[in-house]
């Protein structure tokens, strides 16, 4: 069965847009159209924080509740879903959920622009943690920006939250879920003023639409590419949205590595990951807000091919590798032949990234580093990562790879031949510092200097060393 309409809870009531714009953001739907206003729009770009809202999805017969950027999400990607916004805090009574509670008796809010966003937030905490500690506040509030400076009543706040009682979320959970079963997803068509929609259901569904609509933009958690509405005030004008697949939402474990679906946001794979690679979760945490990671996927990071895309130098040095699909082919190509040019893949249209195959390696230690202006929800300068082998003080396997070093993520194949097979000791690193300046040949631009970029590079070679001789983490944020 095919719709063109969209169906979503709001208010304890089931909504429905017939023949939505495919480009509407939530945002803009929750104030023009749903008339609320506490939910505002700081950056259009999903950075400060003002405009999160929650969405609550039906999984396993529980209900999941996220925080997401409203800013930078399209209406049409709350088919099936439960929407909260801060007006649904506050009761008809008027009672006041204890997070709105909290940030009132400690004086949370200054100017309180950024004040919805931030209760938002740490409702999301709220519904989500069992405890509330300084490390899971600061990480539930690092996608909020308070202009006024007014983090330490807000932390304070998220500090005094007990679960002592269910709020009326928890009490009406029982209807919520009953009717999220009424709107289970299905397939979506939508033609709206020259504008096309498509949300299949299954992946033999993808392919029909992908032989019909081969010039379509994939869309899945769309923290880059709904950027081309709200920044560059252009139009998206074919669509085919693949979260509404069940089937590219998985992570497999298996003995030699792990297999990431397309549409796996970053909150779900970094609980896996970390097990395996904790520098890789490290990195993940400073990708983006909760917000961002709620939504965004590995696939969407690779197939975007931005230089400085963080998860990209890390999946270089892991060798991993990415199934492309079209309407009738499939292939798997190394992800050190992906990238082909600045922004440009080996992606052709009409194919989609199915999935993501990250090899496990047992003997080796693995180290990534990240440098930008500010820790949280940042664009990197540079990005390191290093994947090594060492065998009887005698380095037996490496791979290398930097972001914001070229036009491209890279391998930094003069480095790593110069320390393979040799000793693990300083005198060898610094040699193959300079190797680094055969490798990359970086620009200036607004985040950092070419010359300031080699330096780094160099740099964070050497704290790799040291890192492993010492065995010991040498990180300020840690």
């Amino acid at each position: 069965m095919v719709s063109n309409s969209i169906r979503f809870i709001f208010e304890n009531k089931i909504k429905e847009i017939k023949n939505p714009d495919p480009n509407e953001t939530i945002l803009n739907h929750i104030r023009l159209e749903l008339k609320k206003t506490g939910t505002k729009e700081g950056c259009a770009e999903g950075g400060c924080g003002a405009c999160t809202v929650v969405v609550g999805e039906l999984k396993k017969n529980k209900i999941i509740y996220k925080a997401i950027n409203s800013c930078i999400a399209f209406t049409t990607s709350l088919e099936g879903k439960h929407l909260l916004v801060v007006e649904d805090l506050t009761q008809k009574n008027g009672s006041l959920h204890p997070v709105q509670s909290a940030m009132i008796n400690f004086h949370g809010s200054q100017c309180g622009f950024c004040t919805p966003g931030f209760i938002m937030s740490l409702f999301s905490m709220y519904k989500n943690k069992t405890s509330y500690d300084k490390k899971t506040i600061e990480e539930s509030i690092s996608g909020n920006l308070c202009r006024c400076t007014g983090y330490r009543p807000i932390i304070d706040a998220a500090k005094s939250l007990k679960k002592n009682k269910p709020d009326q979320f928890k009490k009406n959970e029982k209807k919520t879920i009953s009717l999220l079963k009424k709107i289970r997803p299905k397939n979506i068509s939508i033609n709206n003023k020259f504008k096309k929609y498509f949300a299949p259901k299954t992946i033999i569904e993808l392919k029909k639409i992908i032989k019909k609509n081969q010039n379509a933009e994939f869309l899945s958690g769309g923290t880059d590419m709904s950027l081309i509405v709200t920044k560059q005030k252009k139009d998206i004008k074919n669509i085919i949205y693949l979260n509404s697949i069940d089937e590219l939402n998985y992570i497999k474990e298996k003995v030699n590595y792990i297999e990431v679906g397309a549409t796996t946001p970053l909150s779900k794979f970094e609980l896996i990951i970390k097990k395996y690679y904790p520098d890789f979760d490290r990195i993940l945490k400073r990708y983006g807000s909760v917000q961002i990671r709620n939504v965004a996927t590995l696939a969407g990071n690779i197939a975007t091919a931005s230089p400085i895309g963080d998860s990209l130098p890390l999946l270089l040095s892991l060798d991993a590798s990415i199934s492309i699909e079209s309407f009738n082919k499939k292939m798997i190509i190394p992800i050190k032949d992906f990238f082909i040019g600045y922004r440009k893949t080996k992606l052709r249209k009409g194919y989609f990234i199915s999935s993501i195959k990250i090899p496990i390696f047992k003997k080796n230690i693995f180290k990534a580093y990240k440098i930008s202006k500010r820790i949280d929800d940042d664009i990197s300068s540079v990005c390191a990562s290093f994947n090594l082998e060492i065998v009887n003080k005698k380095i037996k396997d490496i791979k290398i790879a930097y972001g914001g070093m070229a036009a491209i993520p890279k391998r930094a194949f003069y480095c790593e031949k110069m320390l393979l097979n040799s000793s693990f000791s300083e005198d060898t690193i610094l040699k193959a510092q300079k190797s680094l300046e055969k490798d990359f040949q970086p620009i200036d631009d607004m985040r950092a200097s070419k010359d300031y970029r080699v330096e780094i590079a160099k740099n964070l070679l050497t704290k790799c060393f040291v890192e492993i001789k010492k065995n010991k983490l040498i990180r300020l944020s840690y």
